[in-house]
């Protein structure tokens, strides 16, 4: 089987930037002007697969990582970039608004690649929304730029989401991804 690239991805409004719109009239506030728009991602996504999936390190890796899913109902093979954050204990975080995280088990293993090496990845799906505010702040302290890009921040001004919008979005389907890397405690 091929493999697909995926068209929705980092920026892309996801149930998060959803429910942020039902939480608040208009649409967003603030952090809907910073948001790029999806068809733009679709054809940014391109040469980012490209940049991400080099084999050393580019300074785009930095703050993005590739993370390889298969679609649970087409089984067709993905790549997506999203933005990360390495926290002290080794683990990474990730937002996952997008339709891509509901391909992950929490569990099971699937392949990144982060700086230019290509690794099994252990995800852990955080819904908790009192444990999602607590890797979200992690998560904005430790990549601020991408949380610019995240709604329930109001684009990275607030280290704390509003915790109406917080369930909202966690309705929609909005969850942290905690990465443990496999081989590493």
């Amino acid at each position: 089987m091929s493999e697909r690239e995926t068209g929705a991805s980092v920026g892309t409004k996801g149930p998060s930037q959803q429910a942020e719109s039902k939480a608040s009239p208009g649409g967003g506030g603030p952090a809907a002007s910073r948001r790029p728009p999806a068809r733009l991602m679709r054809v940014l996504n391109v040469p980012m697969r490209a940049m991400l999936g080099l084999p050393f390190p580019t300074p785009m890796g930095k703050r993005l990582m590739l993370v390889h899913h298969i679609g649970r109902k087409t089984g067709r093979r993905y790549r997506q970039p999203v933005s990360y954050a390495r926290m002290p204990d080794g683990t990474l975080l990730t937002p996952g608004g997008g339709r891509w995280v509901r391909n992950l088990t929490d569990g099971r293993p699937v392949e990144i690649e982060l700086r230019g090496k290509k690794l099994l990845a252990v995800p852990e799906l955080v819904s908790d929304p009192d444990e999602l505010e607590r890797t979200l702040r992690s998560f904005s302290a430790a990549n601020p730029f991408a949380a610019r890009f995240i709604p329930l921040l109001n684009g990275g001004e607030s280290a704390k989401p509003d915790p109406e919008a917080l369930r909202a979005a966690v309705g929609y389907g909005f969850r942290m991804v905690r990465w443990r890397l496999e081989g590493r405690g």
